[in-house]
């Protein structure tokens, strides 16, 4: 009997950057187990490209609540299988005003969500993946986690940590064949990001970060951003000495606080 196709696990799987490493995963023959709050969304969009039945599986989860994430996983190791690949995608972006009471639970929701959610998604995974001696634990971090923005408190420092998480989770798993991915994106123009009132530079559609995401996975490095011009754009900012880059970050417009 001939093997079954690689299976890949990936979470905020219902819209954006999610639904579209979805599609290009299954464009190149992996089963899909799709992770979302809105598992009617998923199974719509799915059954509406044509997808077999028995081509993926819809897990409900929240991912700022441990345990319902953590169980997603269990799940699909009883349903489908070991992966070989698990995108930590889910995250979500609002901005933050510290001077505001509110905002500071702001900060608790996308820490929950794009950090500690991170890390719960993997955690399934890691012991059967050390005990195989394979797999792959892909960390969807961003250009935002390379240097602070005003109004992007909680979004840019939750990006940081994810970027500092995985590369600790990495040393961690050196030797037992799992490799940690981080994968920082540019601008991709998803829902997530058409409300910035921003201009964003190099801005790519999401199939296209698919494509060169999955190509960057199947690579193994440790460390990308996407598109290129980012990579060096981020250097450069790096670079820049702390009173330059606060004068050129003060007249940028802010992210949007909820309820804006």
């Amino acid at each position: 009997m001939s093997a079954a196709p690689p299976l890949v696990f990936i979470t905020g799987a219902s819209s954006g950057i999610g639904q579209a490493l979805a599609a290009q995963y299954h464009q190149a023959g992996w089963r899909l187990a799709l992770v979302a709050r809105r598992t009617d969304v998923i199974k719509n969009w799915a059954e509406a490209r044509g997808y077999s039945a028995s081509s993926y599986e819809i897990y409900s989860a929240d991912v700022s609540q441990p345990d319902s994430i953590m169980a997603a996983g269990r799940a699909c190791i009883a349903r489908q299988g070991l992966p070989e690949v698990v995108i930590a995608n889910a995250g979500i972006s609002i901005g933050m005003d510290s001077r505001e009471p509110d905002d500071i639970a702001v900060m608790a929701q996308v820490y929950a969500t794009n950090n500690v959610g991170l890390a719960a998604s993997f955690q399934p995974f890691i012991a059967p993946m050390v005990a195989r001696g394979s797999g792959r634990l892909v960390g969807i971090g961003s250009v935002a986690g390379i240097r602070g923005l005003p109004g992007h408190g909680a979004y840019c420092s939750s990006k940081a940590a994810v970027i500092s998480y995985c590369e600790s989770l990495r040393g961690e798993l050196r030797a037992s064949g799992v490799r940690v991915i981080t994968v920082n994106p540019g601008y991709i123009d998803t829902p997530l990001t058409q409300r910035n009132r921003y201009r964003m530079p190099f801005l790519l559609a999401p199939e296209e970060f698919a494509r060169r995401a999955q190509r960057a996975i199947a690579a193994g490095g440790s460390y990308c951003v996407i598109p290129w011009q980012m990579a060096i754009a981020t250097r450069l900012m790096r670079l820049l000495p702390d009173a330059l880059f606060d004068r050129l970050a003060a007249g940028r417009p802010r992210k949007r606080r909820q309820g804006e």
